[in-house]
């Protein structure tokens, strides 16, 4: 038989727990609205305010300025000449006269290849000359003779002018001989590898005692052009009207180069060229900036970051900071009369790093949100407040 009358003290027990669980959970609700709210007149990251959400931001105006106009771009550095030095003549390597890294001038020798079987070559061209110079020699004299007894009708037409015939044959045949003496002068000369530009060397590729030939695609070494020295980067498309704009009224342009976004100046030049099309796959257009680099700072294939200057320019600006960009372009939150923040797109001009110039979308006295933008959507109630705020009041102990 069943024992009833245990049910109602389990029902009671049941709702005693209901009820302790229901009151913990509102105690645990109130501390962390309390919390939330940072007590009264508190600056916590969100509160609740007349039943909304509000979000901390700072906010800075948009104001008439007057900023540098700055394009920025990664470049690359990009020595004015580059050569491998190659063999002209195959040979032995007999000598080195350059260090791994050296410094050189147009017309110094780098390096040596054994010259003695040129040598010997030259001297057989010099040989043949000599014989054939003596024929010749002969042949003239002859035919001088022939030509007074032609005089005399002492000798056949047909014998005078084979003595003719035969002075040109050699006459050629001299020709023939000073270029075969000039090509073997010229072979002996290439066993001396001159520097055909001045540079800078590279690591050595050959040591000596090897054969080094003319097919040789490595070459003995690699010599690059350094002082001046040359950037290449590229430019939007849409930045090129400015840029020639500025070219026209000043045709040498300043351009630095800085090492990273924060670094110091590596170097101050000015742009030389612009390209002559525009790249159809990146919409995009090349520059050629070029730098005397004395001190040699700047290395071929060296990444740099560039800023070309191309005057001042006055207009609406504002913190560059506050710029946003997605899939629809640039744009800024905009904090209306009713303290909501509203997306507004824009279009921007140059910047110099700090302010950039506002071409379309906004107007003067107008204020944009500069911090707390990642916590913003369209129509987002705000709260302003001064910059820091809100590190300072969430510090150590909060």
């Amino acid at each position: 038989m069943i024992n009833t009358t245990t049910r109602p003290a389990w029902t009671r027990r049941r709702i005693l727990v209901w009820a302790a669980a229901l009151g913990l959970l509102a105690l645990v609700l109130w501390g962390v609205w309390r919390g939330g709210a940072g007590g009264p007149g508190g600056s916590g990251a969100s509160r609740f305010q007349m039943g909304g959400l509000t979000t901390p931001v700072s906010v800075a105006p948009v104001e008439p300025g007057r900023i540098d106009r700055t394009l920025r771009a990664l470049g690359t550095v990009t020595p004015l000449a580059t050569v491998t030095i190659r063999a002209r003549v195959d040979g032995p390597l007999q000598s080195v006269a350059f260090t791994d890294g050296q410094s050189v001038r147009a017309g110094d020798v780098l390096a040596v290849i054994d010259p003695e079987p040129f040598r010997v070559q030259l001297d057989r061209a010099l040989g043949q000359q000599m014989q054939h110079a003596a024929q010749l020699d002969q042949a003239r004299r002859d035919l001088a003779r022939y030509e007074q007894l032609f005089k005399q009708d002492s000798v056949a037409r047909q014998q005078l002018d084979a003595a003719r015939a035969q002075v040109r044959e050699l006459q050629g045949q001299a020709k023939a001989d000073q270029a075969a003496v000039d090509d073997a002068r010229l072979q002996l000369g290439y066993t001396e590898i001159r520097a055909p530009i001045d540079g800078r060397l590279g690591l050595r590729k050959v040591d000596v005692g090897n054969m080094i030939r003319v097919s040789d695609t490595d070459g003995l070494v690699v010599l690059t052009q350094s002082r001046p020295i040359d950037v290449v980067f590229s430019i939007p498309q849409t930045r090129l009207q400015a840029l020639l704009e500025a070219r026209r009224s000043t045709p040498d342009l300043q351009v630095r180069l800085f090492s990273d976004v924060a670094g110091a100046t590596l170097a101050t030049g000015t742009l030389v060229a612009v390209d002559n099309q525009i790249d159809v796959a990146t919409g995009t257009v090349r520059l050629k900036a070029r730098f005397d680099n004395t001190d040699e700072t700047l290395f071929p294939n060296q990444f740099v970051q560039v800023h070309l200057r191309l005057g001042v320019q006055d207009g609406l600006t504002l913190p560059l900071r506050a710029v946003q960009r997605g899939s629809q372009g640039e744009y800024v939150y905009r904090v209306d009369a009713e303290h909501k923040a509203r997306v507004v797109p824009v279009v921007t001009g140059v910047d110099d790093g700090e302010r950039v110039v506002i071409e379309s979308g906004l107007q003067a006295g107008e204020r944009v949100v500069v911090e707390g933008t990642d916590r913003l959507r369209d129509g987002s109630a705000v709260e302003i407040i001064a910059p820091g705020a809100e590190d300072a009041a969430q510090g150590p102990g909060s």
